[in-house]
Parts: structure tokens; C-alpha cells; sequence
């Protein structure tokens, strides 16, 4: 019998049957959508469209048809002539939509985006798309930020922008970098680096001993300046995780961060790791926005009813955790996979967990949001998986944390996790209700989180700081010149359409 079963599960996929009903699929009226279809306007490192399967009455289908179900194809030609290199990926996220995803390596011309089902086009497949599609290492500029904005459909405003920036309508650079290096030039505990942007070139000096993590923003600007041409700007980015602006000390200073808290007044950007995990999609990560989506196909009603975590030692509450774990074992099942902050309570917290991958995680139902340091920078993919967030409270906060409603998107609990036991059993007593809390989290996710999400946030961030600007950007002395990453040349010549010969060199 169990040899039979993974054959009847794979027949069941094949006709599209889920639950004892089977779906015939209209591929003409299933919808194809996303900026995936207009690559030769928006240009992300991996671009990305959505397959919504419908049925021959019209009805939106919203169960798995198996992996395979849907093939996209992504051909066009290259400058000299050869078939372009695209990489293509069709991702499903087991609630009826599928994802593809594609990367180009190359500029193609002609491109033709085939979508089928079965062997028949799906939606208005094929897409034909006139224009040159550029690859990520393309420097082709679509137009000055605000063009940028309305090809790509970004929102017209961020709460968070606004609220970070007003304690800053007038800046004078000169006096805000003096005062900077004064308080926060800590070669063993700060490092923070100074910005400008020119002429739409880049330019850095960087404070402090560590200063490895400039990466992260040199990636993100040079992305950003092949993209589009961004007003001549200056910022200082601070390169570690805890914010810095300590709000009664006066003169107030603009920094930008990864990390927010209530205490401090930093302006906020997305995290270097949701950042580096949308410029290297298809790349050398395998975690990002679009892979957590569809990457554990176990069922709500077969996920195991208990509170899955996993993480080092990096906060007190983290060991208390294990603890309550212990205490609990048919409701927890935490562990610690590393030991630094607290290493002399190794023997009692341990032993170190191995390695489990992050999709697997949704096989349980409940996943825990701890703080680290700071904030937890996984929450992003907690809330895109399948699995309901249970959220410690946290006077920490990310980009978009202040747009998440408590009970909506995620079960809150008490920072000392006097309550989380209780919520836990809440949880298993009220599976209808927490199943919907999940699904919130997962389209706000969806919505919200995505890279074309990371790309508007930092643009909208950059162009309303340079009207705060009153001090002339200039590139100061001891700045380093960080030039463009250029298109690799054996994937043959980049060729902006939108520059004359004399830009390109």
C-alpha cells in the first residue's frame, strides 16, 4: 500500500484533483500578470510574473495543479546574433498561483515570453516585447527617479519616509558630517560611512573599524544608478545593527539604518539581508522573498501544532525560550544552533542544534520572532511562508513594521514571554481564526515585501532626502570613487538604447 500511494499522489497533481474535486483548467481565461512582462522597463536582477489558474466557468482555482503544471519559456536574441542566456524558474505556491521567475545575462531583443499549460498558452502567451531587455549589469537609466517610479508602479508614498524625515525639512551637510564624526567616530564600536552621490556616480569615505558592511549599500546604489538617475544626494549610513540617533541629544543627526527602536530617531531602510537577498535572487542565495513562498508544499491541516524556532544566543529571552520549550515540549520545539553572547551557559541551554534549512520550518504551524540583537531580520520570510507569526513585543522595528496590525497579521506576545504559552494554546483552540492570521501575513508579504518593494522604498527614501538638501552635494576630499560594476563582456555589449555613444564611455 505505501508503495501506492506516492503514485495515486502524483496521478491526483496530474489531473489537477485536490480533495476529491478535479479542475479543468481554461488556460484562456487563467491570467498572467506582474512586471515580468514589461522587462524592458523595469529591470530587477531576477525579474518576476504570476500565473493565476482559472477554471472553464471563470472561477479562480485555488489549489496546487502540481509542480510541472505550467511551463514559461523565455527566448530572445542577443546582440551578436546567438540566442539570448535566460534562466528561468517556475515556483509554485500551493494556494493555485504559480511564480516565474527569470534571469537575463545578457541584452536580448525580441524576446517572446511563452506561458502554457500543457502544451496551450496561457492568458494573452505569448508576450511579445519590442524593445531591448537589459540585464541587471546594464547601465541604462530609464529616466530621473520620478520617471523610474511611475514605470515601475511604485506607491505614491511610505508612512515611514514621512515620519523619519520630518524632524529633518532643512539640512546643511557640512555641519551635520563634522558633528557625526565627532560623536560617533568609534573605531572599535561604530563604523558608519559617508555617501554622496554625484552626477550619478558614486563616492564614499567609511569611519570605523569594521566597515566590511558597506557592501550591502554600495550593492543596492549601484543597482539603483543603472536603473534610473537619482538627484545628487549625501547620507551617512550607519554600518552596524544597533541605531544610533539618541533623540535628546541636540544637534538631532540624520542617520540612515538598518534598524529602528522607539528610543531613537534613525532613518530607516530595508535590511541589508532582505536588500541582498533581492540583488542576489537567482544568484548565490537560495532564501529570498519569492523561494519562501514556495518552498514547503505541507498543508494547514497537516502542519504540527506546535512553535517552531531556531537561532543563536544572541538575547537573554532566547535562552528563556528554551526554557519554556523544556517546559513544555508538546507545545515548543525550539532550539539554540549557536552559543557567543551566553557561552558559560552552553552545558544548561545546549547542546547546539544542527542545521535544519529555513523551508522546513512550515512544517509547523506556529514560528516564533525573537529578537537578536535588534530586531529579527527573518520576519520577511516568516510572513511569506505558510505558517502563522507568533511576534515578540519589541521596541524594535524594521521598514515596514509599523504597517503590521497585531491579531491581523500576527499573534502578538509579551516581551518577557509571560504570555506566549497562552497564546500558543490559544492558538491550537482557535485553528480557523489563526489559519486567516496566517494568510493576512502571507498576502501582506505578498504585497508589500517583494523586490519590486525594496526598489521603490529606497528610491522613495532618496528622493524625498534630497529636498531636504540645502548644502551643496559635493564630492568631499579622501572620498573614494566606487564605480559603476560594469556588464560582463562575454555576455556580449550592453548597448543602451537610452544613451548616446559618448554616455556609455
Amino acid at each position: 500500500m505505501k508503495a501506492v500511494l506516492p503514485f495515486l499522489l502524483a496521478l491526483c497533481l496530474a489531473l489537477g484533483v485536490t480533495g476529491g474535486k478535479k479542475f479543468k483548467v481554461d488556460p484562456k481565461k487563467s491570467k498572467v500578470y506582474g512586471p515580468g512582462l514589461e522587462p524592458h522597463k523595469i529591470v530587477y536582477p531576477a525579474r518576476y510574473l504570476f500565473i493565476e489558474p482559472h477554471d472553464t466557468k471563470g472561477n479562480r482555482i485555488q489549489k496546487s495543479l502540481g509542480a510541472n503544471s505550467f511551463k514559461v519559456q523565455v527566448e530572445g536574441q542577443s546582440s551578436e546574433g546567438t540566442y539570448c542566456r535566460v534562466w528561468v524558474q517556475v515556483l509554485d505556491r500551493y494556494d493555485g498561483t504559480y511564480v516565474a521567475r527569470y534571469r537575463t545575462y545578457q541584452t536580448c531583443r525580441d524576446t517572446i515570453i511563452h506561458v502554457l499549460y500543457n502544451g496551450q498558452h496561457v492568458g494573452d502567451s505569448p508576450y511579445k516585447i519590442q524593445d531591448p531587455v537589459y540585464s541587471e549589469h546594464c547601465y541604462c537609466p530609464e529616466g530621473d527617479i520620478e520617471a523610474w517610479q511611475v514605470a515601475v508602479g511604485c506607491p505614491a508614498d511610505y508612512p515611514q519616509v514621512t515620519r523619519d524625515l520630518a524632524p529633518f525639512p532643512q539640512v546643511d551637510f557640512d555641519s551635520i558630517l563634522n558633528a557625526a564624526a565627532k560623536r560617533f567616530d568609534a573605531a572599535g564600536s561604530r563604523s558608519f560611512c559617508n555617501y554622496v552621490v554625484k552626477n550619478n556616480q558614486m563616492y564614499r569615505k567609511c569611519y570605523g573599524q569594521h566597515v566590511g558592511f558597506n557592501m550591502f549599500m554600495d550593492n543596492i546604489l549601484q543597482s539603483l544608478l543603472r536603473k534610473m538617475l537619482l538627484p545628487d544626494i549625501e547620507f551617512i549610513i550607519n554600518l552596524g545593527d544597533w541605531p544610533l540617533v539618541d533623540p535628546k541629544v541636540k544637534p538631532l543627526l540624520p542617520i540612515f539604518s538598518w534598524c529602528g527602536s522607539e528610543d531613537t530617531a534613525d532613518i530607516i531602510m530595508p535590511t541589508y539581508d532582505l536588500t541582498e537577498a533581492t540583488l542576489e535572487m537567482m544568484g548565490r542565495v537560495t532564501l529570498d522573498m519569492l523561494s519562501v513562498q514556495s518552498n514547503n508544499d505541507i498543508p494547514w491541516d497537516v502542519k504540527k501544532p506546535k512553535a517552531f524556532w531556531r537561532g543563536r544566543d544572541s538575547r537573554r529571552e532566547r535562552l528563556d525560550l528554551i526554557d519554556l520549550a523544556r517546559a513544555h515540549p508538546h507545545l515548543f520545539n525550539a532550539s539554540l544552533t549557536n552559543f557567543f553572547f551566553f557561552k558559560e551557559e552552553e552545558e544548561q541551554y545546549g547542546p547546539k542544534e544542527k542545521h535544519i534549512s529555513f523551508f522546513n520550518f512550515f512544517d509547523y504551524k506556529y514560528q516564533i520572532s525573537i529578537d537578536g540583537t535588534v530586531a529579527a531580520y527573518r520576519l520577511p520570510y516568516l510572513l511569506g511562508g505558510s505558517s502563522v507569526v507568533l511576534k515578540q513585543d519589541s521596541p524594535y522595528y524594521e521598514f515596514f513594521y509599523h504597517e503590521l496590525k497585531p491579531n491581523v497579521h500576527y499573534i502578538p506576545f509579551k516581551r518577557d514571554l509571560s504570555d506566549l504559552v497562552e497564546k500558543i494554546e490559544w492558538a491550537r483552540a482557535n485553528d480557523d481564526q489563526v489559519k486567516i492570521i496566517a494568510e493576512n501575513g502571507r498576502k501582506y508579504a505578498q504585497e508589500n515585501l517583494m523586490p519590486r518593494d525594496v526598489y521603490c522604498y529606497h528610491a522613495a527614501l532618496f528622493k524625498e532626502w534630497s529636498k531636504r538638501l540645502t548644502s551643496e552635494v559635493r564630492v568631499r576630499p579622501g572620498m573614494e570613487h566606487v564605480p559603476i560594476e560594469e556588464h560582463e563582456k562575454r555576455f556580449g555589449s550592453c548597448r543602451c538604447h537610452r544613451l548616446t555613444r559618448h554616455d556609455e564611455l
